[in-house]
């Protein structure tokens, strides 16, 4: 027998054996950990907008104050006295 049919004649009596019995609330318990971890996602992605959005905030507001497009004022000349 070729190790192909050797390996399908195993999945075969895999798939024809008797099959475990599932334990009884699993379904809720997965429900209730799937339901967990969404809200945990929701709550992370909130969270990541809200500090993206404080961001974009704390950055207008320094360009409001500093107006870095501006070229600083020159330094290099003397001051003019005696006119």
């Amino acid at each position: 027998m070729s190790g192909m049919g050797r390996k399908e004649d195993e999945v075969r009596r895999m798939l024809e054996a008797s099959r475990p019995q599932v334990p009884a609330g699993l379904a809720a318990r997965a429900a209730e950990r799937g339901a967990r971890l969404l809200r945990r996602r929701r709550v992370l992605r909130r969270l990541w907008l809200l500090a993206a959005a404080g961001a974009v905030v704390a950055f207008t507001v320094w360009a409001v104050v500093a107006e870095p497009w501006q070229a600083p004022p020159a330094t290099t000349t003397p001051p003019l006295e005696g006119w």
